[in-house]
């Protein structure tokens, strides 16, 4: 029998930006409203039935002019962006649609950065809840009023402090590629998000904010949402722990089908699959937890079995008969290998605490074009360490992890750990950026670096002994007792010294102006106004630049082809 499941909710953010505070209002309106059974509280997740949704949100629900037929909508109880990154089933995010804390005094930051991301990743839809609108200086609270109306009663002020802050969120998005919008002025929801001011200590535009995430699911998610209630179950390792007196559990956010005490399931493992039965399902009823004989989802359920102590957050679990088992032990496998990686080639280490939090990492280093050896789950092992060491390419001899622990002893190899995604590709980029520079260095220790200038005009500051001239550097980089020859490829002289702003200088990039003084020449005879000079560079140091192509910016390749033309109209097979 097929039916609409309640669609899953995530809400993440940074830290200390509202997320707990909306999830415990969120707790405590079935409480407030005197509603028995409207909200029930499942493992790491709340079941708010649309009734409640209904009686909280109110009239509003009708100014969507759609047809609410959603059951309710399911919280994750663990907001944060380490359980969001856990959430993922085969194809994307297990949340279907996301909340988006953001502190409106603090804007965004990097955990904001991080979830912004991964909601881009997984195609997920959101609206922001545009958190503490009751900090705004002047802000009078009124919690009996609707937002619009409240907002609207509000000195003109305030009114201007609270567009102000909508849109500079409105800005940030724009950059990070997003169209957003207070939600009142929302044209097209389709393609703009929402974002509704909320105060979570006042309960102040929750209401909107629940009606928004209603449409949302309602209008947009519809079909994704059917799922079979009586087929075999489906569902989201969140988390593993120990329980006092039952043993290993698994806390199983069940997105799809129907599991029973008993049930034999397949649920991923680090190496293989994992076979076992349902021991014991756990449900809450009030505030107690109980044993329960079978579960629909979509809910959040604690399931007991054995064998399932190195099941680790993230892994995909289905229920299966025996006729079936080896097909879903092939399937579970296939997704669980859609995120590790192990190949032949060449790139770097990565670790991560779960299969969500690494298939975020593994989506956001490609997107920075990093390439990967290896990629597993659990914290930074020996293995490791010989993994990275054993690559050739300096840069590539590093391990970054998200969530775990590195080891004290990394024999040579660089270890970037963090708990924010987002400062480890920052931190990854600039340690491969200093790295390159040293390599660079290194390697072209003593080689005649390829530059190209032209004297400007009227900056003919002395004629010779030595000639003084100002330069602008068109390409390369420009050093202290480098050769030059002319366009033509005969030779001048070498640059004796440097001047920029009446400061000696080594050495001048691209798009600066120096002074330099070059010696046994006459302005007039061998050089004048508006002469291109380039370096000369030896034969033998050209060779080793083609060796060491990839330290060459591309205007140094392209600089060094023009020498080798100059070179070769008088010896064909120069550099050959």
């Amino acid at each position: 029998m097929e039916k609409i499941r309640a669609p899953i909710c995530s809400l993440v953010g940074h830290v200390d930006h509202g997320k707990t505070s909306i999830l415990d209002w969120i707790k405590g309106t079935s409480v407030a409203r005197g509603e028995a059974g409207g909200i029930t509280q499942a493992i790491s997740s709340t079941n708010l039935s649309i009734d409640i949704i209904k009686n909280v949100s109110g009239e509003l629900l009708k100014t969507l002019k759609i047809n609410i037929t959603l059951p309710g909508i399911l919280f994750i109880d663990t907001p944060g962006h380490a359980a969001f990154t856990n959430l993922r089933k085969r194809g994307g995010n297990l949340a279907d649609v996301a909340i988006l804390v953001i502190d409106l005094n603090e804007g965004f930051k990097p955990q904001t950065l991080e979830s912004t991301e991964i909601l881009k990743q997984y195609k997920t839809p959101f609206i922001i809840a545009a958190n503490k609108i009751d900090l705004i200086p002047g802000w009078n609270k009124s919690k009996k009023k609707h937002l619009m109306k409240n907002i609207k009663e509000q000195s003109l002020n305030v009114q201007q402090e609270l567009d102000k802050r909508i849109y500079e969120l409105v800005g940030k998005l724009h950059e990070l590629g997003f169209a957003s919008e207070r939600y009142d002025r929302v044209d097209d929801y389709t393609k703009q998000i929402a974002i509704v001011p909320v105060s979570a200590k006042t309960g102040e535009g929750l209401p909107e904010m629940l009606m928004m995430l209603t449409g949302i699911a309602q209008r947009f998610l519809e079909q994704c949402l059917k799922c079979q209630v009586d087929g075999p179950a489906k569902g989201t390792v969140l988390e593993v722990k120990e329980e006092k007196g039952i043993g290993t559990t698994m806390d199983v956010i069940l997105y799809d089908g129907t599991i029973n005490k008993g049930d034999t399931f397949v649920v991923g493992g680090i190496n293989e699959p994992i076979v076992s039965k349902v021991k014991i399902l756990l449900q809450y009823e009030g505030k107690k937890l109980k044993q329960v004989k079978g579960v629909t989802a979509a809910t959040g359920v604690k399931i007991a079995a054995t064998g399932i102590e190195d099941v680790t957050p993230g892994m995909p679990l289905r229920e299966s008969d025996e006729e079936n088992l080896e097909q879903v032990k092939r399937e579970i496998q296939e997704e669980v290998d859609e995120v590790l990686i192990e190949t032949d080639n060449e790139g770097i280490v990565i670790k991560a605490e779960s299969l969500g939090s690494l298939e975020a990492l593994i989506t956001l280093l490609r997107e920075n074009d990093i390439t990967i050896k290896k990629a597993s789950i659990g914290d930074i092992s020996k293995k490791d360490i010989m993994d990275a060491s054993a690559e050739k390419e300096p840069l590539n001899k590093v391990i970054v992890g998200f969530n775990v622990k590195p080891l004290e002893k990394s024999d040579g190899v660089k270890i970037i750990t963090h708990d924010v995604i987002y400062k480890i590709i920052d931190d990854l980029k600039e340690w491969k950026e200093s790295t390159m520079k040293k390599l660079e260095a290194k390697e072209m220790e003593g080689l005649t670096r390829p530059c190209k200038m032209q004297i400007i005009p009227n900056c003919i500051f002395r004629q010779n002994n030595p000639a003084v001239v100002g330069v602008e550097v068109l390409l390369g980089t420009v050093t202290i007792g480098v050769p030059l020859m002319k366009s033509d490829g005969s030779k001048v002289s070498e640059i004796k010294s440097m001047q920029a702003d009446g400061e000696n200088v080594q050495e001048v990039e691209k798009g600066k102006q120096v002074a330099i003084s070059i010696p046994n020449i006459t302005v007039g005879r061998q050089i004048h106004e508006g002469t291109v000079l380039y370096s000369d560079v030896p034969e033998e140091d050209f060779v080793k630049f083609k060796k060491l192509k990839k330290y060459l910016k591309p205007d140094d390749i392209i600089l060094l082809k023009e020498i080798a033309e100059i070179k070769r109209h008088e010896n064909p097979v120069w550099g050959v």
